[in-house]
């Protein structure tokens, strides 16, 4: 603890002032730190603004550009869709057919066996050798002679 002489006040109230002069902070220094931490903080804004400004640029670009050409897509593969579903039908409407035609083939087959197997020993005993080899299954591979119009349906 200091002691306040009254014969010397001088020399208390000098260090007094040195110790008031070395706890004080010094303003300029404290300022300069500040502003060099807004500084950085104003850069870090202006970065972030620039990066939402390119998020907003091509969000627009997006919008105006991509968007239209999307829906341009959308209603080609519409048209696309609607073809194929027709085909689909198709389809199923040809299986239908000959599935109705090979049942009635198989159906005339089991009719009609007797009279093959009698054509074959007939065409066999006729002494016609290439036609006595000639197998019904083979005839299949040829296709059936055209039916014009005037001709009743099986």
């Amino acid at each position: 603890m200091l002691l306040v002489d009254a014969d010397r006040p001088e020399p208390v109230r000098g260090g007094a002032r040195e110790l008031a002069v070395f706890l004080t902070p010094e303003p300029g220094a404290e300022a300069k730190e500040v502003e060099e931490t807004i500084e950085g903080l104003l850069l870090r804004l202006e970065e972030f603004c620039s990066l939402a400004d390119m998020i907003r640029s091509d969000t627009s670009q997006i919008l105006e550009e991509n968007i239209p050409l999307l829906k341009a897509k959308v209603v080609e593969m519409r048209g696309i869709y609607a073809k194929v579903d027709q085909l689909e039908a198709f389809v199923k409407m040809v299986r239908r057919h000959v599935s109705f035609l090979e049942a009635h083939v198989l159906q005339a087959e089991r009719d009609h066996g007797a009279l093959s197997q009698a054509l074959r020993k007939w065409l066999g005993s006729s002494g016609l050798p290439a036609l006595g080899n000639v197998h019904l299954g083979a005839l299949q591979d040829f296709p059936p002679p055209s039916r014009s119009r005037d001709q009743p349906r099986l």
